[in-house]
């Protein structure tokens, strides 16, 4: 009559082996991402009132005609601005997620979990 064995596969225990140094990382990372979004989300709502309520400002005092608003020539100075931001700020944050890709991907799913929350 045989015993059942009580042993681990080898494969699990060398894959939780491999996974102990990167706890701290994704911990960390995890609850980083998790306060950044929570924040973010605050933060955004108050510039986004206050954006909101200058365009109002500014309306009225177009509609008063205290001002006068050039709007195709505003697009014109921003647009190349706001193309070469994006251009830079998407190499920029590649280069910051591959740079310690633990970290980063526990900080993108508390990110994403912080953003998800009510």
């Amino acid at each position: 009559m045989t015993t059942p064995s009580t042993t681990t596969e080898p494969a699990a225990t060398g894959f939780l082996d491999a996974l102990r140094p990167l706890l701290p990382d994704l911990s960390v990372g995890a609850l980083l991402g998790f306060a950044t979004a929570l924040a973010l989300k605050a933060v955004g709502r108050i510039v986004l009132i206050v954006v909101g309520l200058l365009f109002i400002a500014l309306q009225l005092l177009s509609y008063f005609d205290i001002v006068s608003v050039n709007w195709l020539q505003l697009q014109a100075l921003a647009e190349p601005a706001l193309r070469r931001g994006g251009e830079q700020g998407g190499e920029w944050l590649q280069r910051v997620l591959l740079a310690n890709l633990p970290f980063a991907g526990a900080f993108t799913a508390g990110f994403v979990l912080g953003l998800r929350m009510r």
